[in-house]
Order: structure tokens, then sequence, then C-alpha cells
């Protein structure tokens, strides 16, 4: 059985959304983002971790690999051109979703406040919302990749949900749609279940 750590609430989410994908056992283990619980597992307090029989993985977009791998489902097999593409797509949108949404969260609460430039958020804005044109380009069919939910299906969809709450504008219709049909999936509805 997999041990998931970490709040469902942040980038946790993804690794337990691919765990009911996966129809995998697993024991959630609700630690927050640099709590002392979190450091004993991820000294930078970062979230999620899975404890794989005691082997512990970080970071979110390594661990759902690590699990779509192990488990030969949500993605193509190594060394075929439709993984690199896939892996490609994941570059793509930590790069320019993920970094710009953290980016904008360390401006915000993360950083010391005298640290902190709020003036950069209206740059990382503008940035976004371009990048939303951009991977809505690369949509293929009812999924990223056409016809096959992959990993960075999942990956999309958590960044779509975070610029809402971040309050990052993305009007992309084709994004909206697909962040919409993703969580009506029950494996998503399941995970989304454990933030009550």
């Amino acid at each position: 059985m997999y041990k998931a750590i970490g709040h469902v609430n942040n980038r946790a989410f993804r690794v337990l959304w691919m765990l009911e994908e996966l129809g995998q056992d697993y024991e959630y283990i609700p630690f927050r983002a640099g709590s002392a619980e979190m450091k004993t597992v991820n000294p930078s307090g970062k979230s999620p971790a899975l404890d794989v029989d005691g082997d512990i993985i970080t970071d979110s977009s390594a661990i759902m690999c690590f699990l779509a791998d192990r488990h030969k489902d949500f993605t193509f097999p190594s060394g075929s051109v439709e993984r690199a593409q896939q892996d490609a797509l994941m570059h793509q949108i930590n790069d320019e979703m993920d970094a710009i949404l953290w980016a904008a969260a360390r401006h915000t609460f993360v950083l010391p406040e005298d640290k902190r430039v709020p003036e950069v958020k209206e740059s990382l804005r503008w940035e976004f919302t371009r990048n939303c044109q951009r991977i809505a380009a690369k949509i293929r069919g009812e999924f990223l990749m056409g016809d096959k939910m992959t990993v960075p299906d999942i990956l999309l969809t958590h960044c779509m949900n975070w610029s809402k709450s971040a309050k990052f504008t993305c009007e992309n219709s084709k994004l909206l749609d697909n962040a919409e049909r993703m969580r009506a999936r029950p494996a998503y509805i399941r995970a989304k279940a454990l933030a009550d």
C-alpha cells in the first residue's frame, strides 16, 4: 500500500487523484506543506511525498510519472515518440502554468513580507493568459493527447483549478471545457472528497 503524504488542498491532490484513477490502495496522510511533520518526510517541507515500501519519492510530477510507469496506465511506453510528446507537455505545463502560479503565490503569502514584490503579479497574469492559448492549441481530442488520458491531463486540470483560486483568468473555451470534463471524472470527485 502506498502512503500519500501531503494535504489535498495543494499539489498532493494530483497524486491522490492519480491513485484514485489507478484504483490503488493508499493511506492518505494529510501533512501540511511547511509543517514539522512534512519536513520529516521532505526536508524542504514541500508537499507531496509518496512512501513506497519505505522509500520516499517527492515532487508531484515525478510521483505521477512513477505511478503511471509502474502500473502501465495513463502513459505511453518509454522510448516511444508519444511518450516524448507526453513528457514535453508535462514540462510545458510545469513551466508555463505551474511555475507562474507558484511565483504569484510566493509574492502573495509564501515569501517573508519584506521579500515580496506584489507588482510582479500583473506581469505573471499576462504571461499566464498568453500561455493558456499555447497549451490549448495542444489539445488533440477529449484529452490533451487525443482519446487517451495521460499524466499531463491531471497536471493541467490542477493548474486550472489553482488559477481560479489565485484569480488568474483563463478564458480559453477549449481549456475551460477540458477542465470541466476532467472535474466530472469519478476519481477526481473521490480525491476531492478528501478535503471534506
